[in-house]
């Protein structure tokens, strides 16, 4: 406690020295605040990656400092802007007495600054701008972080996710790639023939589905309304009217915990083609994660800590066939849900209360021996329809769904099926599943219009939902979902 204090006390001591420095500077008439633009034409990487063109040439450059190495008459410091650091060498003889001496007294690490110069190397070789114009364009009041500690503290790290950028360029790169994955999202889907579509986030009614949503209220309606949960039902829509390949890439809310590999918020893509099934969306998931690897890491050998998954090989099993690999029993010689129910004693897999039919305990026999062992790339496939009230039952047997889910290091990447398009099915099923919610106290209610969509014919559809943030985790190595957002959810400091 007293070390913390000791660094709150540090911490008020330089952004009173730093607001002094600015006082002084708008007395002088240079309030660095009054600066509205500053154009450049160069950066840290144009300069670096093309220095035989340009050496010797004029630039015109900013970013943050971060360093300075005042030597006498001539100085070295070290400015960040977005694709990296580069130096710049400071003479008195070059930016003139004032602000020479302006640099050495009144600048501090952190500010941003603006720096016409040309560009030299060093004796040491290391590329840099030779100021002639030095000017403080923004003054930081508070320090960065020390130098070699930077910023540690993991939970700091996402509350203050601007310092972390700021300070921590592998953050920066995984956002950068981040950014490129979803691009090459888009780009395969839409050189596909994919339409991009944007649906309601705000929905008046809570749907029957298991996910929890998040609630509000829309004053003018007088209407209680709900964060949506899903994309599914108004995408299926646009299917019956006629768009035969549709795609939402977009938040999505729900009410629950946090861990690792979940956030309240965070981003899915929902894929819909008519006239194909599950299979067909397979090959789509297969193609989409090869695209999108090459595009963003040039490889299909993908390390994620510490094991190598191999994006160009995908392993296929039904539910059933993972279940009897992974336990031994084997469900297609299970006949009832009472010898169900004796194997799931006998294993000690415990079900839910009312979920305790044969498909619910093949789907716990899953969870509790399978979905941790699925390290590389693997689809499951083949569900019970006690767990899958939005797929098309299976017609060899209608106690299965066209169904699948995939799963990578254990986490279950995203979910697909070949869509029910039966309204009196889709109905009964819905109305099931709200039922059952609003047993649990919710006030979930059955989707009239998505079911009215339904009576007008939805054709034969295959769709899919894939979790993006999962999928960056994978692609940037990083082992929580927090390290992918930018702003991760977090519970406010008192």
């Amino acid at each position: 406690m007293d070390e913390e204090r000791t660094a709150q006390e540090e911490l008020a001591e330089q952004a009173r020295i730093r607001r002094e420095k600015l006082f002084k500077l708008c007395a002088e008439g240079r309030d660095p605040y009054l600066t509205t633009s500053y154009p450049i034409d160069a950066d840290s990487q144009k300069i670096k990656g093309g220095f035989e063109a340009l050496e010797g040439k004029d630039v015109v450059i900013a970013g943050r400092l971060m360093s300075r190495r005042i030597m006498g008459k001539a100085s070295f410091s070290h400015i960040a802007d977005r694709f990296g650091q580069i130096q710049i060498y400071i003479t008195r003889q070059d930016v003139g007495e004032e602000v020479y001496t302006s640099y050495k007294k009144d600048f501090d690490i952190g500010d941003i600054v603006g720096v016409k110069g040309f560009v030299f190397k060093t004796q040491t070789g290391e590329v840099s701008v030779h100021a002639k114009e030095l000017v403080l364009l923004s003054k930081a009041l508070l320090p960065l972080p020390e130098k070699y500690n930077g910023l540690q503290n993991v939970d700091t790290k996402y509350r203050l996710r601007h310092i972390d950028l700021i300070v921590n360029q592998d953050v920066r790169d995984t956002f950068y790639k981040r950014a490129k994955i979803v691009r090459a999202i888009r780009a395969f889907l839409d050189g596909r023939g994919f339409l991009e579509a944007e649906t309601p986030i705000l929905l008046p009614i809570e749907i029957g589905a298991d996910a929890r949503p998040f609630k509000t209220h829309h004053n003018a309606l007088d209407l209680d309304m709900y964060l949506r949960i899903e994309t599914e039902l108004y995408l299926k829509r646009l299917i019956v009217g006629g768009f035969e390949k549709v795609y939402e890439m977009g938040r999505i809310f729900r009410n629950e915990g946090m861990d690792s590999k979940h956030n309240p918020e965070f981003t899915t893509v929902e894929i819909y083609e008519a006239y194909v099934d599950y299979h067909a969306v397979m090959d789509l998931v297969e193609e989409l994660y090869k695209f999108v690897a090459m595009e963003a890491c040039g490889t299909l050998q993908i390390e994620y800590q510490g094991v190598v998954l191999d994006f160009g090989h995908w392993e296929k099993l039904t539910m059933v066939e993972a279940v009897r690999k992974y336990s031994g029993v084997d469900f297609d010689k299970i006949c009832s849900d009472e010898e169900a129910k004796a194997v799931a004693a006998e294993k000690g897999v415990e079900t839910e209360k009312g979920k305790e039919t044969k498909g619910h305990i093949l789907a716990a026999f899953f969870d509790a021996f399978v979905e941790d062992k699925l390290i590389q790339p693997t689809f499951i496939y083949d569900y019970p329809v006690e767990i899958s009230p939005l797929a098309k039952r299976k017609p060899s047997d209608p106690t299965m769904t066209e169904r699948f889910e995939y799963f990578i290091m254990g986490m279950e990447m995203g979910n697909a099926f070949s869509e029910l398009n039966d309204p009196i099915d889709q109905e009964k099923r819905m109305s099931e599943q709200a039922a059952k919610k609003r047993a649990q106290g919710a006030n979930a209610q059955v989707d009239e219009d998505f079911i009215d969509a339904l009576n007008h014919g939805m054709p034969p559809t295959g769709g899919l939902g894939l979790g993006v943030d999962r999928l960056v985790m994978l692609l940037t190595n990083s082992a929580s979902i927090r390290d992918v957002l930018l702003f991760p959810t977090m519970k406010p400091k008192k």
